[in-house]
């Protein structure tokens, strides 16, 4: 294998170190998020289609939140009818902001979600190093696919 040139050597020597000094920003520096509400929004005629027997999917079965960060579960409902989320009825056009301030997991009965439950696990705020690389990438990864599904 012949030996790489001066010039490539250097341009590979600097990428691999921007690489590395990408990797450590990320498992060093403090966490921000631009909201510490998760949105999730019950839309308009969703009663209806399930009435008629649509098996509506708006609400996962699974809340994922993290303490100091994300920690503020935020339903909207855009539906004509209320809606129940544990022992609170949600009016039509109105929010319902529920912090968590325990690290937990949760379960809650939910009108509408098709199984009539939902859980909500609050995670700690990840620690510096590997799970807040973690933390960061599936961060990134849930705004990508929530922006892609913007577009469609």
């Amino acid at each position: 294998m012949a030996a790489l040139k001066p010039t490539r050597r250097r341009a590979l020597t600097l990428l691999l170190f921007a690489c590395v000094a990408a990797l450590a920003w990320a498992m060093l520096a403090p966490l921000t998020t631009a909201s510490r509400d998760e949105l999730f929004e019950i839309p308009k005629g969703t009663w209806k289609r399930r009435m008629a027997g649509d098996k509506v999917d708006i609400l996962p079965d699974v809340v994922h939140l993290t303490l100091g960060l994300n920690d503020t579960l935020l339903l909207r409902n855009l539906d004509d009818v209320p809606q129940i989320f544990g022992p609170v009825l949600i009016m039509p056009g109105q929010n319902f902001r529920l912090p968590f301030e325990k690290a937990s997991d949760y379960q809650f009965a939910c009108t509408a979600h098709a199984s009539g439950q939902m859980s909500v696990i609050v995670a700690p705020a990840p620690t510096v190093g590997l799970p807040r690389l973690q933390w960061r990438a599936a961060y990134f990864w849930k705004q990508a696919n929530n922006t892609l599904h913007r577009w469609i």
